[in-house]
């Protein structure tokens, strides 16, 4: 049989039966649609987060107190790792390829000014903070370079903090209180948005010593290091943890480099995004089965077909192919339907909900069409088996 006669007779045999066929590739198409829309989405959010991570570099080692692991000893010891402190993070400012070093210690506080109050977030920083983490100041300045064990009682403000607590008026030179303590607005920085949920520019920025009396806290929180860029960050985290082991007199910290980060964030979102795609596999399996199904029910109606063919030389083989063949177009045509209004869809939500990030990856798209192949391939099988082996006397004589 030559191909275009096998092309022929596999269509004619789906146009004779339109709506079946139609119904058939619908449950493969639903399915497909159903993965590029929650793919589209998951892909969306990965990239929609990473961009949130990457908005303050690239180039950051966190530094926390403790060491992560296991440790010898009963339970219910006290640790006896040391607390971070400022004079640490003046050391780390000397290790090589170092270029910002920032200690923080935040907390929440009422924040009295221009007759208001607001309870809010107020963190304890560095002179090199907004450098560190690419944030800008929109008007006066950042906290100057004092003495980091009496720093003068200045504080930097967040856009939306400001207008809460001062409207439209000018801000700079007033004062405020801060648990209990007055101090000068110096800064206003200028609206960075939110991070996984906290409101950055809803925020206060006081020195970092002023916060550790505030919070009456004898230890910092983290250190957040910056470095040059072109200096692998394994090399910056093993003089940083150098310089803090000869101080301390053992391995008590924790270093976490944003390289760590984003790729423990990938692989979780990674993961998400294979999930969603999973759950629309669900109607995929319903499609195959589907299928099946129909290949079936054509093998029943079509025996004196088959008899016939195999009675005038088709072979067994040409047989399954055929079916096969059959098969193999419903996915396909119906991957194809799909696609096309997964992808529609994916970018109507975009359109409907601009907040919600959506991104159809086109590698995505290609191995949902290939999926759809593989599910006719898979679902036709059996069927096609059956059909290459009837025997040609029997399927004549149901004639």
């Amino acid at each position: 049989m030559s191909l275009r006669d096998f092309i022929q007779l596999a269509l004619r045999s789906l146009l004779a039966h339109r709506l079946r066929s139609f119904l058939t590739l619908l449950g493969i198409g639903v399915g497909i649609a159903a993965v590029i829309l929650l793919t589209s989405i998951g892909e969306g959010l990965h990239r929609f987060v990473l961009n949130e991570f990457t908005q303050f570099g690239t180039n950051i080692i966190e530094v926390t107190p403790g060491r992560q692991g296991t440790r010898g000893g009963p339970p219910g010891l006290p640790s006896t790792a040391r607390q971070l402190t400022l004079d640490d993070a003046l050391a780390l400012e000397r290790v090589p390829h170092v270029t910002g070093v920032t200690p923080i210690v935040w907390g929440n506080s009422d924040v009295e000014g221009a007759g208001r109050v607001r309870r809010t977030s107020v963190y304890g920083v560095g002179p090199e903070m907004h450098r560190i983490f690419a944030m800008h100041v929109r008007v006066g300045r950042f906290l100057p370079p004092d003495d980091p064990n009496g720093a003068r009682a200045f504080v930097v403000l967040g856009a939306k903090l400001k207008h809460e607590l001062f409207g439209g008026a000018n801000a700079l030179g007033e004062r405020l209180r801060i648990g209990g303590e007055r101090y000068r607005v110096i800064g206003v920085m200028e609206e960075k948005g939110q991070f996984l949920g906290v409101d950055l520019d809803d925020t206060a920025y006081i020195p970092t010593s002023r916060a550790l009396s505030l919070y009456n806290r004898e230890g910092l929180m983290e250190i957040n290091v910056t470095y040059e860029e072109a200096v692998p960050a394994p090399r910056v985290a093993a003089g940083i943890r150098k310089v803090l082991v000869a101080r301390h007199g053992q391995d008590d910290v924790t270093l976490t480099t944003q390289e760590d980060m984003l790729a423990r964030l990938s692989n979780i979102l990674d993961i998400l995004t294979a999930a969603v795609g999973a759950l629309g596999g669900i109607s995929l399996l319903v499609g195959a089965v589907g299928i099946v199904t129909i290949m079936t029910i054509a093998v029943s109606e079509r025996t004196n077909e088959i008899g016939l063919l195999v009675a005038i030389g088709a072979r067994r083989t040409t047989i399954l192919r055929l079916f096969l063949a059959e098969a193999i177009a419903l996915a396909a045509i119906g991957g194809v339907l799909g696609l096309i209004a997964g992808a529609g869809a994916a970018q109507l939500v975009g359109l409907l909900v601009p907040a919600l990030p959506v991104h159809t990856p086109w590698h995505f798209v290609l191995i949902a069409e290939v999926l759809a192949v593989a599910i006719g391939l898979v679902a036709g099988v059996l069927p096609a088996i059956r059909a290459a082996r009837l025997d040609a006397v029997e399927a004549l004589r149901s004639e």
